[in-house]
């Protein structure tokens, strides 16, 4: 049998409706089309929602679900010397605290009118795929959202809300006590830098060693490119980074306005899967197209539970930068 490139089932929808003329030709051609606006909607790629940068996707937990079951870690205890024939052995245990994340779904549709078909099939021309990239563009903001700020509504929590992640506190001790990068010296803004990496080796006992840190894109403009001092021609950044070498400095708008207050934060954390995901069920779906009065529409879906964190402690955020 020949294999079939347009998806049989909107083939089908089409070939029902009474607003095309029966010819084979013409819905066959309308169908292709179809498939054709589908696959560019999964193709096209947008700038500007770094949630699947900061984060590891997870697609392993079924779409089916409607929550999610996941632990918490942190460990406790420590080794001793012994002695010979020692029975007193000290116990180090993993604290699990049990969590459940719901899952939600977000939907949204585009579609064409009976007209639009008709035209197309009588010009041969490619159906406008605007609507269409409109649609993934919105699931996939969507998805950014829940992971930085959930939906309080339905109980999920954004990453940046998550009441399990440590707080850095940054000195305050800029020009007119200012905590912001631009009111600081280069040496600083390292140490504020330093400082947030450390917080959480600290709080770890040196377990955890974050390997990001993200900032806002005017911070990170900034120390991109401020010289160190009239002497180091490099920049804040570069310094960082020769001193930082295992750490990936990333820069998301979505931390601008997030902190305390609506001022700029920074976050540093160990990225891994084992660290956190963002889950993801249910990625971008296009289902059947339906038929409705004089219109055809593609309904379209995600499932997500947001960014779910494993080792809270792995992870620290700081406002005021």
């Amino acid at each position: 049998m020949t294999q079939m490139h347009y998806d049989e089932l909107d083939l089908a929808v089409i070939e029902r409706c009474d607003g095309l003329r029966k010819d084979a030709g013409d819905t066959i051609f309308v169908a292709k089309e179809l498939e054709a606006v589908k696959a560019k909607t999964y193709d096209q790629k947008f700038a500007n929602l770094n949630a699947l940068k900061l984060f590891d996707m997870s697609s392993d937990v079924d779409p089916g679900a409607d929550t999610i079951s996941y632990q918490s870690l942190g460990s406790v205890g420590m080794a001793k010397t012994i002695a010979n024939y020692a029975t007193d052995f000290t116990r180090v245990d993993v604290l699990a605290e049990e969590h459940i994340a719901k899952v939600i779904a977000g939907g949204a549709a585009y579609g064409y009118t009976m007209q639009d078909l008709r035209r197309a099939a009588m010009a041969r021309k490619p159906l406008p795929a605007r609507k269409a990239i409109a649609v993934r563009r919105a699931l996939d903001e969507y998805i950014n959202r829940i992971a930085f700020h959930g939906d309080a509504k339905y109980g999920v929590v954004g990453i940046l809300d998550n009441p399990n992640i440590g707080n850095y506190t940054v000195p305050g001790d800029g020009s007119g006590s200012s905590t912001k990068f631009k009111d600081k010296t280069a040496v600083q803004i390292l140490r504020d830098m330093n400082g947030i990496i450390n917080s959480v080796s600290k709080q770890t006992n040196d377990v955890e060693n974050p390997n990001t840190l993200v900032l806002p894109p005017d911070q990170y403009n900034y120390i991109a490119y401020t010289p160190y001092s009239d002497v180091v021609a490099d920049s804040i950044l570069s310094v960082f980074k020769r001193n930082n070498p295992d750490v990936t400095v990333l820069k998301a708008n979505e931390l601008a306005g997030a902190g305390v207050g609506g001022l700029d934060m920074m976050i540093a954390y160990v990225k891994d899967v084992d660290h956190q995901t963002l889950e993801v069920p249910l990625p971008f779906t296009q289902h059947t197209i339906q038929q409705k009065g004089l219109e055809f529409e593609v309904p379209c879906e995600v499932r997500t539970a947001g960014v779910l964190i494993y080792y809270p402690l792995s992870m620290n955020k700081a406002s005021g930068i």
